[in-house]
């Protein structure tokens, strides 16, 4: 049997980021054989994991990826027990690298996503390695991938909120797309354009603009043509309540009166849909 020396412990600890005490455990479990305490820590880091399943998971993070050359997007929300957990450097590099993952998988769900090739591994001991440093219970609560389109991405800077958006049109532009993604992420808009407007929804909007303007004396005598042009206004104020492409950018110093449709439009891009994931959101 090998001897474990102080010097093989810390070799261990700089591979694994695992408390010395374990490292040592494991070592001396396995005569000293370091393979063999690498994946003997890692056993205990699926047991944790397992053990924690009751715990409540209400902090995390949203990563994304994209790569327009490939005309791919995606989107994942990973969830942790505790905000600091969240902010930490392990974590943050964890969800970043299951984006990546997410942009490449074939997986219709998170189920079958946990189990593909990772590395050495699956994607489930990527995410149980993590678990095994922080302590905490985490789980890959949703992930969304988008496919051909050209794609922009916004994470808000706390990690909680993140938006991918996906247009036609030509080549990428990468700073307005990222622009209208955090127009999306902050103002929340609920369609992507006008067509995906439910009939029903801008027909009840017409009757309300007409009822509007049949009550108005000012209206009295103006010709048809234009009280058509002033309704078709009201209406356009109305949808830019709930349309992307008819909102005006959020940004309005760097787009002056400039709708997002139109911002797009300049750069030969049209919005197609969007994804926003808010940690611990419902959706219902």
């Amino acid at each position: 049997m090998a001897t474990v020396t102080p010097q093989m412990v810390k070799q261990l600890r700089d591979r694994t980021d695992q408390p010395m005490g374990l490292c040592k455990q494991a070592l001396d479990l396995n005569a000293g054989d370091m393979d063999k305490a690498i994946d003997y820590l890692k056993s205990l880091n699926s047991k944790m994991q397992a053990k924690r399943e009751g715990n409540e998971t209400a902090e995390g993070r949203i990563g994304v990826a994209v790569d327009n050359a490939a005309k791919v997007g995606a989107i994942v929300e990973m969830r942790c027990e505790s905000a600091p957990s969240a902010k930490s450097d392990q974590f943050i590099e964890l969800v970043a690298d299951l984006a990546n993952h997410a942009v490449n998988t074939k997986a219709a769900d998170v189920a079958t996503l946990l189990t593909e090739k990772y590395g050495a591994g699956t994607v489930q001991d990527r995410i149980d390695d993590t678990v095994g440093k922080i302590r905490e219970k985490m789980v890959l609560h949703k992930f969304q991938r988008l496919e051909g389109g050209v794609y922009g991405a916004y994470v808000h800077h706390d990690g909680t909120v993140g938006v991918i958006v996906e247009c036609k049109g030509g080549a990428a532009n990468d700073e307005l797309l990222r622009d209208v993604a955090a127009h999306v992420a902050a103002l929340n808009p609920p369609y992507a354009n006008v067509a995906d407007v439910p009939a029903d929804i801008v027909e009840k909007e017409k009757a309300l603009v007409k009822a509007d303007m049949d009550a108005d004396p000012k209206n009295a005598g103006k010709p048809a043509n234009i009280l058509e042009k002033i309704a078709e206004g009201k209406i356009r104020t109305k949808l830019s309540e709930v349309v992307l492409s008819e909102q005006q950018m959020a940004n309005e110093m760097k787009y002056p009166k400039t709708t997002v449709g139109a911002a797009l439009k300049k750069a030969g891009l049209e919005p197609v849909r969007f994804v926003r994931l808010k940690v611990g959101a419902v959706v219902l």
